[in-house]
């Protein structure tokens, strides 16, 4: 500020609260192979926004990808992230290709350079033809790619069942544990325009495509449980399904915490549950999973503000009361059934705050989807009476 003005001088004051916006949720990223792909467009391990048919048309007819992106495309999704990976010699090679190395960021280990690359982060990831593997076999090496690199994104990796028996599919659905893993089988049935034929795709695909609708039209919050898979023309084997008997397929496959497909006025997905419930129950539920993942990510990119700055009274109290104004606004959109924030004393003393740090608490309760309705039904004979009443009364 000078020492002598005569004048006025405008100081720029820029405390106060800070909005906070939602992440992205429903950006899709697949991992497949497309052989006559351009290498210029398309090189390989390398994350790349497709941003609508006409683009992904020059994926080419051969691999996987273009199958990937048209299911998705089918549910109302316009632009997804892929991976384009080497066709090997043989299908175990391909399988390696696919899951790729961590330390050479290749295969599905690409998506965690999708931030970087495309300032995009895909929160569903998938690799259509490459998750489904015969019960009798160990786990699936892409399927344990893709839920470490989902831990790593907070995203949600969606794998296809073995496509066999509803006991193969339990089978499988045991070799994995974890909160971010949605498992769906059986496979769908589809027309194929190539060879004018119906033919089986993964299921993987067109359910990426319905959760990342589903996130856009309704938010990360829904289920996407229920929603009707278009372009599914059939499923691979027959799953039977009432919704109040507990003694079919679907029913148990869901108890096990597999998804599946139904047919009711379409062909739909249905299952609430990732593949986690043993090892927490408190995340058993997809959304449930998802809602938390997106408010800590929206929080902390909206927070990067305040870092750095000298601690003061109003700093304190911007960083909190920005992180109530967003809670408040997601339990106004019913997002979360409510959320509060607080600067708790005990964990910031005089010690913590001198080495530049600050903890700040907040709760949130993601609301889980109704699964499980119960109607009592009773019955009541006074109703007789009434009967009797409505025929005698104008008598008396």
């Amino acid at each position: 500020m000078p020492s002598f003005l005569h004048g006025i001088e405008t100081v720029e004051i820029d405390d106060g609260i800070r909005p906070i916006e939602t992440v992205k949720s429903s950006v899709i990223g697949f991992v497949g192979t497309a052989p006559d792909a351009l290498a210029a467009d398309f090189p390989l391990n390398t994350p790349v926004l497709v941003t609508g048919p006409r683009m992904a048309a020059t994926l080419g007819a051969t691999g996987t990808l273009l199958d990937a992106y048209n299911a998705a495309y089918a549910q109302g999704v316009n632009t997804v992230i892929v991976v384009r990976v080497t066709a090997g010699a043989t299908p175990a090679e391909t399988l390696s290709a696919a899951a790729g190395v961590a330390a050479n960021a290749t295969g599905v280990w690409a998506l965690l350079n999708a931030a970087n690359v495309l300032g995009l982060t895909p929160r569903i990831l998938a690799a259509p033809g490459f998750t489904s593997s015969a019960a009798a076999d160990p786990a699936n090496p892409v399927t344990q790619a893709l839920i470490s690199v989902a831990n790593r994104l907070r995203a949600v990796a969606i794998a296809d069942g073995p496509n066999t028996t509803e006991a193969d599919a339990i089978t499988d659905r045991g070799k994995y544990g974890s909160n971010r893993l949605y498992i769906v089988d059986p496979a769908v049935r589809v027309w194929d325009a190539t060879t004018s034929a119906y033919v089986t795709r993964p299921a993987s695909g067109f359910v990426a495509g319905a959760l990342s609708a589903v996130d856009a039209a309704k938010g990360f919050w829904w289920s996407p449980s229920n929603q009707v898979l278009q372009g599914v023309a059939a499923t691979a084997r027959p799953i039977g399904w009432a919704i109040s008997d507990p003694d079919t397929e679907a029913n148990r496959l869901n108890e096990e915490e597999i998804a599946t497909i139904i047919r009711k006025d379409g062909f739909r997905l249905w299952g609430n549950r990732s593949a986690g419930e043993a090892t927490d129950t408190q995340w058993a539920f997809l959304p449930v999973r998802r809602t938390a993942d997106m408010i800590y990510e929206s929080i902390e990119g909206a927070l990067l503000w305040a870092m750095d700055r000298p601690f003061s009274a109003q700093l304190l109290l911007d960083i909190k009361d920005s992180v109530q104004s967003y809670l408040d606004e997601l339990t106004n959109r019913r997002a979360i059934l409510g959320g509060a924030v607080w600067i708790d004393p005990e964990l910031n003393t005089e010690a913590t705050l001198k080495a530049g740090k600050l903890y700040l608490n907040f709760d949130i309760e993601p609301p889980a989807p109704l699964e499980h309705l119960t109607l009592q039904a009773h019955r009541n004979g006074d109703y007789y009476e009434e009967l009797v009443l409505s025929v005698t009364g104008n008598q008396q």
